[in-house]
């Protein structure tokens, strides 16, 4: 199995104002998105192409949307990436630039 392109854990994870799941896990691996709960059940996957990852406009920097199958998500990952060694999530930013990479589109 091929090493996961993206992993963030400890992801609050809500679907309009419901939070699903505040330790969960984003995983890109194989061309797939998936949204796991922190005890690692699928919320969603699908396809990286067909994943759209986006930043909200006014909303704090840790902060990123992602529509999978017509759905969106508000993923909370971390403001800044975690020191090396330090536990915690990847910036939002990461996420958003992983998703792109995967699907081919952009840098």
């Amino acid at each position: 199995m091929a090493e996961p392109e993206f992993t963030a854990t400890g992801v609050r994870i809500g679907k309009r104002l419901r939070s699903l799941t505040r330790a969960g896990q984003v995983r890109i691996s194989n061309g797939r998105l998936e949204l796991l709960t922190s005890y690692g059940s699928e919320i969603d996957s699908a396809p990286v192409r067909a994943v759209r990852a986006s930043k909200p406009w006014f909303a704090h920097d840790d902060r990123a949307l992602a529509e999978v199958n017509g759905t969106r998500y508000t993923l909370t990952l971390g403001e800044h990436d975690p020191a090396p060694g330090e536990p915690g999530p990847p910036a939002a930013r990461r996420f958003i630039e992983a998703v792109r990479k995967a699907a081919g589109r952009g840098h």
